[in-house]
């Protein structure tokens, strides 16, 4: 089969020395004579895996010493609802900023647990930009600041940090995790999927400061408490030991591209390329506030809805899949994380340029 572009938002294209390397190793991991699928998390092997999985991350994000690192089940939006009960310590309320559907889930999934305060929201602009931070309302009783670094669908992503006034500042970034530098210290918690910049789906990274441990409500199951999990090195049940492994491949592989500052480079590039493009075209528009454009989602439509089908049958055949957007808004979306290299881009663009010369 020909070479094809994967613009899925996730499960995502994997960077492929990735997947020859996984399947060079699948039947013997390093002469061991074990696949890592069918090593024990509690044997000689496994553990070597595990503990240069998170050395690695360390080192790609800084990551202090007063962090811990879990490597957990349930997918990001089990986190929506693990937060609440792990770190409002024994406070009633919580601050949330809604800039797109996934913060807004986890609003949601937050007021089961406590009062959830909306400190600044964009839904009233279809989650088109992001609030200014000088019009958010930060309430100093609250336990925590939660947002979305990046929202998938509305492509709407933060390019700086905000200030959460003192308040342990919470962040879902997985969509961008690895794709930017930033300064994890200013964090209490960053919580991430990695089937979009890190790997398969089946892991969730959680990197958590060590002063927000401990607070886990008493009915929280010991497999969905911080502390605990930290206590067990993150197998205090048994682990997604396969995709421990994959996530540990990609965080080599981008270790030996140069690490986060010089994918955030090619980002920026692949991202600039993309949006100038549509920007030029007459035919393709981006909805998204210029300064809150997102360098990893990039959502567009056609002046023509009509003509939608025919773009996405067009740009199956000429090896660009996954192009459709998400349901609830329609049009088109480019999902262009880490493993996308510049030539899928490239295509894209000239895929476009093409289709609005000829329509």
């Amino acid at each position: 089969m020909s070479e094809i572009y994967n613009f899925s938002a996730g499960p995502s294209v994997f960077p492929k020395s990735v997947l020859v390397q996984a399947q060079q190793e699948l039947l013997d991991w390093q002469g061991s004579g074990q696949s890592v699928m069918e090593m024990s998390h509690r044997g000689e092997f496994f553990p070597i895996i595990a503990e240069q999985l998170e050395s690695d991350l360390r080192l790609l994000m800084d990551i202090p010493n007063n962090y811990k690192v879990l490597f957990l089940q349930g997918g990001a939006s089990a986190q929506f609802s693990l937060i609440p009960q792990n770190i409002l310590r024994g406070k009633s309320k919580a601050c949330y900023i809604k800039t797109g559907a996934w913060s807004e889930k986890a609003v949601i999934d937050a007021q089961n647990y406590c009062d959830v305060v909306v400190s600044a929201s964009s839904e009233n602009t279809a989650y088109t930009n992001i609030p200014e931070e000088s019009t958010w309302f930060l309430d100093q009783q609250a336990a925590y600041l939660h947002y979305t670094t990046n929202e998938t669908i509305h492509g709407v992503e933060f390019s700086t940090i905000p200030d959460a006034k003192g308040l342990p500042l919470i962040a879902d970034m997985s969509s961008n995790i690895l794709s930017r530098a930033i300064d994890v210290s200013q964090f209490g918690l960053i919580y991430a999927g990695t089937q979009k910049n890190m790997g398969p789906a089946g892991v969730t990274v959680v990197i958590v400061r060590d002063d927000l441990l401990g607070y886990a409500s008493k009915t929280t199951p010991p497999v969905f408490d911080y502390q605990e999990q930290a206590k067990n090195g993150s197998m205090l049940n048994t682990p997604a030991t396969y995709n421990w492994y994959l996530v540990g491949l990609v965080l080599k592989w981008l270790k030996a591209l140069g690490g986060v500052a010089e994918i955030e480079k090619t980002n920026a590039a692949k991202s600039a390329n993309l949006y100038q493009a549509i920007d030029k075209s007459v035919l393709y528009s981006n909805p998204v506030a210029i300064a809150n454009r997102s360098r990893m989602n990039v959502p567009f439509v056609l002046a023509d809805a009509v003509l939608d089908k025919e773009f996405l049958v067009s740009a199956e055949a000429n090896g660009l899949f996954e192009l459709k957007g998400h349901r609830s808004v329609g049009g088109m979306r480019a999902s262009i994380y880490n493993a996308m290299p510049e030539s899928g881009v490239q295509a894209l663009i000239d895929f476009m340029v093409e289709f609005e010369r000829t329509h």
